[in-house]
């Protein structure tokens, strides 16, 4: 068994692995990393590949998925739970209304991918020619797996973005994968340990209450598939008191994971937490609801579109309001711009902004302590690729990994092939 490094070498974003079995390929992700312009992972043939893997719907594992599809065949198979496919299609297309222009496909190639898919439960196998494909529970967002690849006695475990301490949308993620031979494990946070979640619930609670008290309105720009259902969860979980408002994308993210039960963790409180928020749908309500006291939830987590400019703009104006940044906030962004400065540019013009303005971590990736408990409970003598992270942290890692437990570790270049 061989594995090309197509994305995610050194990097976060447009994860791509190729794994060869025998001549049979199976493409696990196959992402974009989105910048101004989308850059994509190496190029594959799609004639060259038997089926592709969607580990979970963010857009830097599903995102170039549908160029494998442009000439309307539907002969390569992809591989993923049904909330992958229907989140996936959800932001996928909405990246092709945003970054259409640079993209080489278009909606009807993603209409190809669906009907290519083959919708799979945890722990179900699915026979690629004579290679076993298996997902399993990940804990990162509903729907999203796992992956072990089996052929003639070798096994491969690639974690995609991984959560063993689960949330109170989702479960821990399933580690009963058994011996393997090769691992490519995720690297985000292999050098940094992240705020325990309870401290970072019972923080958020309380900033919400003491912004509302003091006659102020909370926003909580989260993206729109996990992160804003599991603040609502948050607050449903404390018998938060005042009233939750959600908005934009996050609306149809509320109405796929409804639809899908089975892959939450409390399937009643997350009913109780969506149905017992105020969605708002239309700019009346929406210009009224920034001066009630309430908590309002909206994309895009990062202020980079979506609804989230209307909210920021209507809350920097008053130091009685406030805004709780719950999701990762990359460089160059302006909610990088709002937590490091203070400050806001939307309109050309630079605002300052008198909101109280905090941040809080709700990663929906394991911390290094928990990356370590899972190369601790690996049967067998893996090699191990460290992926999805900055140089520095994968290469790090690696050479830790290397000296802990005696395997063989590396952070691999872009096109670097293994073999195991």
């Amino acid at each position: 068994m061989k594995v090309k490094v197509m994305g995610a070498a050194k990097e976060v974003g447009r994860s791509a692995f190729l794994a060869n079995c025998n001549n049979t390929n199976i493409l696990m992700d196959y992402g974009v990393l989105l910048k101004r312009e989308p850059v994509f992972p190496m190029h594959v043939k799609p004639k060259e590949v038997d089926a592709v893997v969607i580990t979970h719907a963010h857009l830097d594992h599903s995102g170039f998925v549908p160029s494998l599809y442009l000439s309307g065949t539907t002969d390569i198979p992809a591989l993923g739970t049904l909330p992958t496919f229907e989140l996936s299609e959800l932001l996928i297309e909405d990246m092709i209304k945003l970054s259409g222009f640079y993209l080489p496909f278009e909606y009807i190639d993603v209409m190809t991918m669906l009907k290519s898919s083959k919708k799979l439960q945890y722990r179900e196998p699915y026979m690629v020619n004579d290679a076993k494909v298996t997902l399993y529970e990940s804990g990162h967002v509903v729907g999203g797996s796992t992956v072990t690849v089996e052929h003639e006695g070798k096994k491969l475990f690639y974690t995609g973005d991984i959560n063993t301490r689960g949330s109170k949308l989702l479960r821990p993620a399933d580690l009963d994968f058994g011996p393997i031979d090769m691992m490519i494990i995720e690297s985000t946070y292999s050098q940094n340990e992240q705020t325990p979640r309870e401290q970072s619930e019972r923080e958020l609670i309380e900033f919400c209450y003491e912004v509302i008290e003091r006659g102020g309105t909370m926003f909580i720009p989260s993206f729109s598939v996990e992160r804003a259902q599991e603040i609502a969860c948050v607050l449903e979980h404390y018998n938060f008191k005042h009233k939750v408002v959600m908005d934009g994308m996050a609306l149809k993210a509320n109405e796929i994971m409804g639809r899908h039960p089975a892959f939450l963790r409390d399937p009643e409180m997350f009913k109780r937490a969506i149905g017992g928020a105020e969605w708002i749908t239309g700019w009346g309500r929406r210009r009224k609801v920034v001066n009630e006291p309430c908590v309002i939830i909206s994309p895009a987590g990062m202020l980079v579109g979506g609804s989230a400019i209307f909210y920021t703009q209507e809350m920097m104006g008053s130091e009685k309001n406030g805004i709780a940044l719950v999701s990762y906030q990359g460089e160059g962004t302006p909610g990088k711009m709002l937590l490091d400065k203070r400050v806001a540019n939307f309109d050309g013009k630079m605002r300052k902004c008198y909101a109280d303005v905090k941040r809080f971590e709700f990663s929906g990736h394991n911390s290094r302590s928990e990356l370590f408990e899972i190369l601790d409970r690996v049967q067998g003598n893996p090699k191990v690729l460290t992926v999805h992270g900055d140089g520095p942290s994968c290469e790090k890692f690696a050479q830790e990994i290397k000296e802990k437990y005696g395997y063989e570790a590396r952070a691999p270049e872009q096109g670097e092939v293994v073999e195991v």
